[in-house]
């Protein structure tokens, strides 16, 4: 599994530096405030690291690498259709009470979001589409074993240094496990950022999921500071912040996020 997932990831930015131009066009600036919009014309690779601990009576923990590329198409004049993935891979201890340890990827989940290529007369900025759970987990603790399927949108809006707006998807079970249970789950992600010269940038978000067959709510507040740098001709972005857990669902006492993303500017 480690070998076919290292050799996607390195066809996928195998790829991504192909189509790339010359990033000396796009300003950190410029950047930082693209990465705020999840539906802008901007190729990225974020490797998003998860570190969460004091989970369920046994002081568990999970270290959970969210690899989430964004590739932006464009069909036709005024749309643009943005494929966004996300690959989870999980290494937890004990997170089930004496439950060991388990290792492997998690179910991949892909989206995608029919955008506009401009904004609204008001500055909305906003994309509609489908999400796919994909039951590609290589552990039974690790995923549902259930395909899921749902609407998913963003809405947002840029005035000045401030980026707001909120991310939605609802999944639903269509097939899958019939000895597991189904898949009926809202995800809701308010996100507020703020921009400040040379590429940095602070924003705030939760990230809330309820589940509709277990009725339990969990999610994260997360905080992270942010900047946008070129490591030899790559443009790159940086960011660290602390994970606030809250919910009833297996939640844990405290986290750390910290991200590194690949930029593709076209």
């Amino acid at each position: 599994m480690k070998k076919s997932l290292s050799a996607l990831i390195v066809a996928i930015l195998f790829t991504f530096q192909s189509y790339a131009q010359e990033n000396s066009g796009s300003s950190a600036d410029d950047l930082a405030k693209q990465l705020q919009n999840p539906v802008a014309s901007l190729i990225s690779v974020p490797f998003q690291n998860n570190f969460d601990f004091g989970i369920g009576p046994d002081n568990g923990s999970r270290y959970t690498l969210n690899f989430q590329p964004v590739i932006p198409l464009s069909i036709g004049e005024d749309w643009n259709l943005i494929a966004r993935v996300i690959v989870p891979v999980i290494s937890q201890n004990n997170v089930f009470g004496e439950s060991g340890k388990q290792s492997g990827l998690s179910d991949v989940l892909v989206s995608g979001f029919f955008s506009p290529k401009e904004p609204t007369s008001g500055g909305l900025i906003w994309g509609v589409g489908p999400a796919l759970l994909l039951p590609t987990a290589t552990n039974n603790t690790l995923g549902t074993e259930k395909f899921g399927l749902g609407p998913t949108a963003v809405a947002l809006t840029q005035a000045g240094s401030f980026t707001i707006g909120g991310l939605v998807n609802h999944i639903f079970t269509v097939a899958g496990n019939e000895d597991r249970a189904n898949v009926n789950s809202t995800f809701i992600q308010p996100f507020i950022a703020k921009n400040f010269p040379g590429g940095k940038a602070i924003t705030i978000n939760t990230e809330m999921t309820q589940n509709w067959e277990a009725n339990t709510t969990s999610g994260t507040i997360n905080l992270v500071g942010s900047k946008v740098l070129t490591i030899g001709k790559q443009a790159s972005q940086i960011a660290i912040g602390p994970r606030i857990h809250y919910g009833n669902g297996n939640s844990a006492s405290w986290g750390i996020r910290a991200i590194f993303v690949l930029l593709f500017p076209k």
